[in-house]
């Protein structure tokens, strides 16, 4: 009898721990605009749910996105609306108000000297209009039923440093902080900083070596963030953001500091590549991540770096052995055949 009793004890401890095993989740990113074609939508979520993907989040309209939320949930698949945050390329109600952008060391604000490339028009956290406008399109995302999350993306500075691959295709070479490309020196900021601090960064010979001034700005970011999370989740509305990879790495090339944001979950992109690093850098990168917030992190992948397919296989693994508790793709739309096999194989063996 007492052998019967232990195990069923044994038996019933098994069934636990494989009942509070979390699943594995793969996403992707993808783009809607402000067009809706049922059809098509109809095709992309076959398509994503053939792969084993259980969320998209997707660039979109709020009410092209109520459109697609009750296709999608028929797939079991949870929709997020993934909102550009402070670099608004083509914002016909922000370009009115050209004192709402951010301003770079020259005195240049980013709707007139955009920094690398067009699309590169980045409002300032520190202008109190541009922080409501900002509020306001998280806001009409908020309302829309039945949506996963506001995803917040290009929600920092513009890039101070590249990653070491795009500066030989931008003819730049980026030893130091250069001002062109040193933003958060809006009138407001340093007129703000001046009154804590008796000094105008501007001033600064090595602005880079001053703490309070990087501190000041991420602060900055953040508080602008967390703005909008207390927001969303009086209204029940999750918050996820895409990010910079870990976040030591964030604070010194976009001055993002995502671990101080009430996040309900984050994406860092760990497009490897992008740095000149290898598959196994996804692992650390992963891990340094987990180390620095206790919410779920999603590790962001980027296929067109992970066309061999046992690379891609590889960099789902180590993400999952490091701490992560899925991956993105950016973007599952384009993803080879060899590529969409290997989302089938893990997807089934992670989600059983």
């Amino acid at each position: 009898m007492k052998k019967i009793n232990l195990v069923l004890i044994i038996f019933s401890i098994i069934i636990s721990c494989n009942s509070n095993e979390k699943n594995f989740t793969f996403s992707t990113w993808t783009g809607a605009g402000n067009s809706f074609e049922n059809d098509k939508w109809v095709k992309k979520l076959n398509y994503y749910d053939s792969l084993g993907i259980s969320e998209i989040l997707v660039s979109g309209s709020p009410d092209v996105l109520r459109k697609i939320i009750p296709l999608a949930k028929k797939k079991n698949i949870k929709v997020h609306g993934w909102m550009w945050t402070l670099n608004r390329p083509g914002d016909t109600i922000a370009n009115k108000n050209p004192d709402w952008y951010a301003v770079n060391r020259n005195g240049q604000n980013s709707l007139e000297y955009r920094a690398y490339v067009d699309y590169y028009q980045w409002l300032s956290p520190f202008h109190p209009d541009a922080r409501n406008h900002i509020i306001n399109n998280a806001k009409r995302l908020m309302e829309v039923d039945g949506l996963e999350s506001v995803h917040l993306d290009y929600v920092r500075f513009p890039d101070v440093i590249l990653g070491a691959d795009l500066q030989p295709k931008y003819n730049i070479v980026q030893d130091k902080e250069l001002p062109e490309y040193d933003f958060g020196y809006h009138p407001l900021a340093r007129k703000k900083f001046k009154k804590i601090f008796d000094k105008d960064p501007i001033d600064f010979k090595n602005p880079e070596l001053s703490t309070e001034w990087r501190q000041f700005r991420l602060n900055a970011v953040s508080s602008l963030v967390n703005e909008i999370i207390t927001i969303s989740h009086s209204k029940n509305k999750k918050v996820t953001a895409a990010v910079f990879p870990f976040p030591e790495m964030s604070r010194q090339m976009v001055r993002q500091a995502w671990n101080d944001w009430n996040l309900d979950q984050v994406y860092p992109m760990l497009y490897q590549n992008f740095y000149r690093e290898n598959i196994n850098w996804i692992g650390f990168a992963t891990k340094q991540g987990t180390l620095d917030v206790d919410i779920p992190l999603i590790s962001g992948l980027y296929a067109p770096a992970l066309r061999i397919p046992e690379d891609l296989k590889k960099a789902i693994v180590i993400s999952k052995e490091n701490g992560a508790s899925g991956v993105s793709i950016f973007t599952a739309d384009g993803l080879n055949k060899d590529q969409q096999k290997i989302l089938i194989e893990l997807s089934k063996k992670y989600n059983k």
